[in-house]
């Protein structure tokens, strides 16, 4: 078991699942300005881009669940 390896997965997947929430409940004009899709005045909202970000967090919560299981002889 790599803990440090599921540590990271794990936080790093939080932090896309916010990133995510952001996505669906800020326009474009509200994001954050270093998270793409942020365009000035905009009031359109990046479904697409929380909903891969959602991926990529699910993603990270399944490898950081199977590399914390048991090790096979």
């Amino acid at each position: 078991m790599n803990k440090p390896m599921v540590w990271v997965a794990a936080l790093v997947g939080i932090v896309l699942l916010v990133v995510a929430v952001v996505y669906w409940i800020e326009p474009a004009g509200s994001l954050p300005a270093f998270l793409p899709g942020y365009e000035a005045g905009s009031t359109h909202v990046h479904f697409k881009h929380g909903i891969g970000a959602l991926i990529l967090a699910l993603a990270l919560f399944a490898f950081a669940w199977f590399q914390s299981g048991p090790r096979r002889a």
